[in-house]
């Protein structure tokens, strides 16, 4: 990451330049983590909209908000097996709150996004939980890129908008897990999972599904809209 030598005060400094943010406080189980995020998001995106130019296609920052689902998936880590060394990566990461929780449970992690903005604040909260030692910020595009190291586990919540990602994504899969016998999609929400399941099948690929999403619903604060997300 292109942050990793600076000091967090620096970083922050540069964050506010483009944000009003602030530290939230938030606990999974008995995981408590700060993390910084941007105060009146809403406002953020009218700026942004006004900005927009005459055929110019508003680009909303999906990464700047912690998505219900990402809570629901930090409690299922809390359930992962860990062995020494092992590592984890989290795509499409945003503010990186998996991919902290799980540097909390002892996995090494790399926490990964393709927005500038979601990697300068991750690492923020990397260096703001004290987690700079076991935890990396990396830029990775899932579709394209091809990492030098395997991981024990890969996770994501919210990160399939298209189809045509889907195969990248399996591929992506096949090239970076050090176990490739079973790969587990939560069922949540929508049919995404529906039609990666029906891609993998294709292409024989053995996916498994999960309801560990489910059995964790009625642990998200309403604040965070998971009801509205249904």
């Amino acid at each position: 990451s292109l942050h990793d030598a600076l000091p967090i005060y620096e970083l922050l400094a540069e964050v506010k330049k483009k944000f009003e943010v602030d530290f939230e406080d938030i606990r999974i189980g008995d995981i408590k983590l700060s993390l910084l995020k941007i105060v009146n998001l809403e406002n953020y995106i009218d700026k942004l909209a006004d900005e927009v130019k005459d055929g110019e296609k508003l680009k909303l920052p999906f990464w700047a908000k912690i998505w219900p689902t990402s809570l629901l998936l930090s409690y299922v880590l809390l359930k992962l097996p860990i062995q020494e060394g092992d590592k984890l990566l989290e795509i499409g990461a945003g503010m990186g709150l998996c991919g902290l929780v799980a540097a909390k449970l002892g996995f090494k992690v790399v926490i990964s996004d393709i927005e500038n903005d979601a990697l300068l604040i991750s690492q923020i909260n990397v260096l703001k939980n004290g987690l700079k030692d076991v935890a990396k910020v990396q830029r990775v595009d899932f579709t394209k890129d091809r990492l030098e190291m395997g991981f024990s586990y890969i996770i994501g919540s919210e990160v399939l908008y298209k189809q045509e990602h889907f195969r990248p994504l399996v591929k992506f899969f096949l090239n970076h897990l050090k176990e490739k016998d079973s790969y587990r999609i939560p069922k949540f929400i929508d049919d995404m999972s529906d039609k990666i399941f029906s891609h993998a099948k294709k292409i024989n690929i053995p996916f498994s599904e999960s309801s560990d999403i489910l059995e964790n619903r009625n642990r998200i604060p309403n604040n965070y809209g998971l009801k509205s997300a249904r």
